[in-house]
């Protein structure tokens, strides 16, 4: 007599989840601090920018910081938003999206940084482009006169090239036939560093584009921050590293857990539609 089959094993019942709610709620989490990161950024964003007077704003837009804090906080905010909502919902599209983007954003970084150390000399002149843009509108926005003058402190530069480069700024141009009473100057932020001093000269800059480099060097910073930037961008290859590698890693661990996530959403599914099939079963 010929033996009877094994019945198969009884599925998993309804209460059973494929999703890891550690997978789930670590992904939340991590999104939701970035989430809370964005609004901080959007919000400082525009509250500089509502500070700045209306004709700066429209002239500057290239090279606004405030704008550029503004494009980031709401790229990641939806970003996060999606990585929030399908991870605490369960919705796959979402999880799908906020996927995708983290990954489009990840190559973007990889391949910028690839192109850069290969066309170093175009991005160079890329650079070099910025810096002169950056000089042309110094006075007309407050960042960034800040942000330039941060720079140059730090870097002990001034100019892209050199000093004279701030001669393309309207108020530093030291053509006769400027007016203003900053012809031929340059910002305080070259000026060279006294210990003794308790308070800052900020008139040290004046003339010192009508001197030579011998004699404007003992008083400012000659040389120009494109120099300065690539020395020291060679000089900390390892710092540089580690900042990447810090950037990359939390957008590799959201695209692992987002795809993890997904893969459970999608078992969970099949389970209900198999529970759902074999309900008459009589092994069910």
């Amino acid at each position: 007599m010929a033996r009877r089959a094994a019945a198969p094993a009884g599925p998993l019942g309804d209460d059973f989840s494929f999703v890891s709610p550690v997978a789930k709620y670590v992904l939340f989490f991590f999104n939701l601090l970035f989430w809370v990161i964005s609004v901080v950024l959007v919000a400082v964003g525009v509250y500089a920018r509502l500070l700045k007077h209306a004709e700066a704003a429209v002239a500057c837009l290239a090279v606004d910081p405030a704008l550029l804090l503004i494009t980031v906080g709401v790229l990641t905010f939806l970003i996060t938003f999606c990585g929030c909502v399908g991870s605490l919902r369960e919705n796959i599209c979402l999880l799908q999206l906020f996927s995708v983007c983290l990954t489009i954003i990840f190559l973007l970084q990889l391949a910028a940084g690839v192109l850069g150390f290969v066309f170093s000399d175009k991005a160079r002149g890329k650079v070099s482009e910025i810096i002169n843009g950056a000089i042309v509108h110094y006075r007309d926005d407050l960042d960034l006169q800040n942000l330039i003058d941060f720079g140059q402190k730090e870097f002990s530069c001034c100019g892209g090239v050199s000093y004279k480069d701030w001669s393309q700024n309207m108020y530093f141009n030291c053509t006769a036939s400027n007016p203003s009473r900053e012809r031929c100057a340059v910002p305080f932020s070259c000026c060279l560093r006294d210990t003794s001093q308790a308070v800052i000269n900020t008139m040290c800059g004046h003339g010192m584009q009508a001197r030579s480099y011998l004699e404007a060097s003992a008083f400012i910073h000659t040389n120009g921050c494109i120099d300065k930037l690539v020395n020291w961008t060679h000089s900390n290859l390892f710092l540089l590293g580690g900042i990447t590698l810090g950037l990359a890693l939390p957008q590799l661990v959201g695209i692992v857990l987002a795809q993890l996530l997904i893969n459970q959403i999608r078992d969970q599914i099949k389970l209900q539609l198999y529970n759902q099939q074999h309900r008459a079963d009589p092994w069910y």
